[in-house]
């Protein structure tokens, strides 16, 4: 026969580790210091700034 397993254990288990793995996922997404945040933005807001300077604007006459 097989081994013997308490069901609630195991249900408990999986819970918590679901429940690690959605919190995991919040300090990847929400888990960056406001300094890092405010540098990732300026430095995206620096590249779009960037990419327009280089852009050829061509108005047709038609």
């Amino acid at each position: 026969m097989g081994d013997v397993i308490n069901l609630n254990k195991r249900r408990k288990r999986a819970e918590r580790e679901r429940m690690a793995a959605v919190a995991d996922a919040n300090r990847a997404r929400f888990g960056r210091p406001k300094a890092e945040r405010d540098l990732n933005e300026q430095r995206i807001i620096r590249e779009k700034k960037l990419l327009d300077q280089h852009r050829i604007d061509t108005e047709d006459a038609s």
